[in-house]
C-alpha cells in the first residue's frame, strides 16, 4: 500500500555524499526509469479494467440493479 515512514532526503544523505556524482546521477536515472515504467504498467491496468468493468457512473448502476433484483 505504500511506506509507513516518510522518505526524506536526510535518510540518504550518507550513500549520495560518499559515492561519486556520476554514479548518484546514473542510480537517479534509473530509479526514474523504474518509476517511469511501474506507471506506465498501472495506466495499462487501468485501461483494461475500465474497458472490462466500465466507469464508476456503469459500475454504481450496475449495482443498483443487482441490488433491486435481488429483492
Amino acid at each position: 500500500m505504500g511506506r509507513k515512514t516518510p522518505q526524506t532526503y536526510e535518510m540518504y544523505r550518507e550513500f549520495v555524499e560518499t559515492r561519486p556524482p556520476d554514479s548518484v546521477a546514473n542510480i537517479a536515472i534509473c530509479l526514474i526509469h523504474q518509476a517511469n515504467y511501474l506507471i506506465d504498467q498501472q495506466i495499462h491496468r487501468l485501461e483494461r479494467d475500465f474497458l472490462t468493468t466500465g466507469g464508476l457512473r456503469e459500475r454504481m448502476t450496475r449495482a443498483r440493479i443487482d441490488y433491486r433484483n435481488k429483492e
